[in-house]
């Protein structure tokens, strides 16, 4: 059965399920997605990736400031999806909105729910030393990724996956697992498993200055953060510079866990290991390994 699907997404992880709808023999009636954002120290106006591909195959698109707002709503419900998809969009719905289509609104969330609900899905199982993580294909409700579970699908995190290889991956496994989802939606035999509300956690939208490393904790705790942060939103420490100013240093993975003291971005850690720095990117200045960045001899660091 073809269904009439309305797509609603904006981050990267969300452009292969759009690309394998508009391949598949459903109908994308629509995209919705953010609103067009400044980018970069020129703060250029610049579309979601993801619109671009919408205009290239004439696929109606819609920014709406706010998904709550009636004027949206009705022109939504004006399309008469049979299933909406949320991917990565950015907004949250509204009871009316989530009752338009008439089989189902469905998420495509990027971890094994109960577990990591909310912003930072993909840096909570890295960060927390998983073995694996995976998407979930969920039912829409009113509480934040709390619905009940269609279908998942996993993928394991290994000792050098950091935050982009994982979501590359993620990327790569979720168009299989919607397709499948919406197939058994469609021939109305889609389990509904409920979640565990008492297993569930939670983890938030990540700012920049969440990357601030602390050495009071354990080095293997830091090292899996250090790869969980990367690319976004990146961990740093802080170093006085020959001026005495403090300014940020960006730390990068790979890192090394040691028991000996190596140079002054060797640091010493909460269980008495270290974690040896290795790439760093000093503030107003490029990428660098450890060894040239020391060689300019920054006070204290």
């Amino acid at each position: 059965m073809s269904l009439r699907i309305l797509f609603m997404g904006t981050g990267d992880i969300a452009l292969p399920c759009f690309q394998a709808l508009i391949k598949s023999s459903h109908e994308v009636v629509g995209l919705v997605t953010q609103p067009d954002k400044p980018v970069g120290r020129k703060q250029i106006l610049t579309p979601p990736k993801i619109k671009q591909h919408a205009i290239e195959h004439q696929i109606p698109v819609w920014q709406p400031e706010k998904a709550r707002s009636k004027r949206f709503i009705d022109q939504v419900e004006e399309l008469a999806p049979n299933i909406i998809v949320v991917m990565a969009y950015g907004q949250i719905l509204t009871s009316r909105l989530i009752d338009s289509p008439n089989i189902a609104i469905i998420n495509v969330h990027a971890s094994l729910l109960p577990l990591y609900r909310g912003a930072s899905c993909i840096q909570g199982p890295i960060a927390d030393g998983h073995a694996n993580t995976g998407v979930t294909i969920m039912h829409v409700v009113k509480e934040l990724d709390a619905g009940d579970i269609i279908i998942q699908k996993e993928t394991p995190i290994s000792p050098e996956d950091t935050g982009g290889s994982v979501h590359d991956r993620l990327a790569e496994i979720s168009p299989s697992a919607l397709l499948e989802a919406l197939q058994l939606l469609s021939e109305e035999n889609a389990p509904r498993i409920p979640q565990d509300d008492n297993a569930s956690t939670y983890v938030p939208k990540l700012l920049r200055n969440d990357g601030l490393l602390d050495f009071t904790k354990p080095a293997k705790d830091l090292e899996r953060l250090i790869r969980a942060y990367h690319p976004w939103p990146g961990t740093f420490t802080t170093f006085i510079d020959k001026k005495g100013k403090e300014k940020r240093l960006k730390v990068f993975p790979p890192t090394e866990i040691t028991h000996e003291y190596e140079h002054p971005l060797t640091k010493k850690c909460e269980d008495g290991k270290f974690i040896k720095i290795m790439n760093v990117q000093p503030e107003g200045s490029k990428m660098m390994t450890t060894e040239d960045f020391l060689k300019g001899d920054p006070i204290g660091a």
